[in-house]
């Protein structure tokens, strides 16, 4: 199936300050280096704020990770979880179609989808609430015929029993998930034959059931506001301030010979964890010199955006980077909307002291033979 960006975008896209918070959270789960590690999380959060994943949000997650858009791009369009166009604003409907559903009547599930929601998949019901798609197997085949709407599964359905559960969410209820005919949960239809001495019915529903029944929010999608921040990796040492170099790219060097291996950038000067550094302003520049301005994008941790986003504050050569004190770096960190702290984290200083000198780094060398865009 071709998968495209949709014809109408947003203009921008920015994550909600609960969700900034969350995103931020997960990159310090991964070294540094291998923040592209926390691609999909990011990907769905943004999908789960905005309902699905448009062309700005794509390059912000791209941003926020030093990776080229492309790499994102690839990933948004490789998994069928990431809606690539507007979904309903209610729900958006997923129909198990694989052999265990369409042989119990998916295909009158799907003639429901088009008779209340919209003639094919994908398209946005006239009111906006709904939109509906059929999907590979979700894995509830003793349930079957079956739907995911929101976090959960709606099992033993009718095509009656699902009409009646768009009209309720379209109301703004929320029917209860689960086994639609009585039963527990993927039990025999007749009743158990075994291990009935756990049939003790302690819960009124099965636990996944009973949990989003005491939640009572399976069709709201996630915005971060659900439970505090939980963090806990961020205590444990330094990592959130100055994420661990991977060893990956060093042992890759050294199994080069000696003549074949190049330098790489020296670990410039960081603020100090115990107390905060005073920022000042770097000199700046109106306009780049009259050669023209460097290709930023050769530090690793510069995007598109970024670069745009240090030309409007007056940087546009390795050698005015190269040349930041401590102070000046705090500075940069606090301006870079929405990255504060990129320019530390990536050692922007070092990797550029390399480049101001005609050096090139790993990552440099990779930009100038387009692996990178």
């Amino acid at each position: 199936m071709l998968r495209r960006l949709h014809h109408e975008q947003p203009e921008t896209f920015a994550f909600s300050p609960a969700n900034l918070a969350w995103a931020q959270g997960q990159i310090q789960k991964y070294p540094q280096g291998r923040q592209a590690s926390a691609v999909i999380p990011l990907l769905w959060r943004a999908q789960e704020q905005e309902g699905w994943l448009s062309k700005p949000a794509i390059e912000a997650v791209a941003d926020m990770l030093g990776m080229a858009y492309i790499r994102v791009l690839e990933v948004a369009t490789f998994y069928f979880m990431f809606q690539l166009q507007p979904v309903g604003s209610i729900a958006h409907v997923q129909v198990c179609g694989t052999l265990s559903c369409m042989i119990c009547g998916a295909e009158d599930l799907i003639g429901v989808c088009k008779e209340k929601i919209a003639d094919k998949a994908h398209q946005v019901s006239a009111d906006g609430k709904f939109s509906w798609e059929e999907v590979e197997c979700l894995g509830s085949c003793s349930n079957a015929p079956m739907v995911q709407i929101g976090k959960d599964y709606y099992e033993d359905l009718t095509a009656e029993r699902f009409a009646e559960i768009l009209d309720e969410l379209a109301a703004g209820k929320v029917p209860t998930p689960g086994p639609q005919n009585g039963r527990y949960a993927a039990e025999p239809l007749k009743g158990l034959t075994s291990l009935t001495e756990y049939d003790s019915g302690k819960t009124k529903y099965n636990a996944s059931v009973q949990l989003a029944t005491d939640i009572g929010d399976t069709v709201k999608r996630i915005d971060g506001t659900e439970v505090p921040l939980l963090t806990p990796w961020i205590d444990k040492g330094a990592r959130a301030a100055t994420p661990p170099k991977s060893t990956e790219s060093a042992d890759r060097a050294a199994s080069k010979p000696a003549h074949a291996q190049k330098k790489t950038a020296a670990p410039s000067a960081k603020p100090s964890d115990a107390a905060p550094t005073a920022a000042k302003k770097p000199r700046t520049m109106k306009a780049p010199r009259k050669a023209g301005a460097d290709d930023l994008k050769q530090i690793k941790g510069v995007g598109p955006k970024l670069e745009k986003l240090l030309n409007s504050l007056g940087f546009f050569h390795f050698d005015q980077i190269s040349k930041w004190s401590a102070e000046e770096l705090a500075w940069v960190d606090d301006n870079l909307e929405g990255f504060k702290g990129r320019a530390t984290r990536d050692d922007w200083v070092g990797q550029a002291t390399l480049l101001a000198s005609g050096e090139m780094t790993e990552f440099s060398s990779r930009v100038k033979k387009g692996d990178v865009y």
